[in-house]
């Protein structure tokens, strides 16, 4: 697990509908603030303001082109997300659970 990622803020701007679909759209490749606009009913400035989220958060990468931003997802730190989630969701030898104290504690 990389203990450089805030999987908090990553998992936060993952809890919005818009920023979900926008993930989704750039899994096809990379794509212009215009493209993404349309597929959307938010104005321009709405959509910078989700663009901002997902770059903070590391989830998305920008790149100049000309005149153009060209997004695409951070498929790295994506990869990591799902590791992390795999190894959260997983009882292992070292697991947080295994902490608990006591067995059966509800019932």
């Amino acid at each position: 697990m990389d203990l450089n990622i805030d999987y908090a803020l990553v998992f936060k701007a993952l809890g919005d509908s818009t920023r979900l679909k926008i993930i989704e759209m750039l899994s096809c490749g990379k794509l212009c603030a215009c493209d993404i606009l349309e597929s959307f009913d938010i104005t321009q400035p709405t959509l910078s303001y989700h663009m901002k989220i997902l770059i903070e958060c590391g989830l998305v990468r920008s790149q100049k082109e000309g005149s153009w931003i060209r997004y695409s997802n951070n498929n790295e730190l994506i990869e990591n997300i799902k590791n992390y989630w795999n190894n959260i969701t997983t009882e292992q030898e070292n697991c947080i659970c295994k902490n608990v104290k006591g067995e059966n504690r509800c019932d």
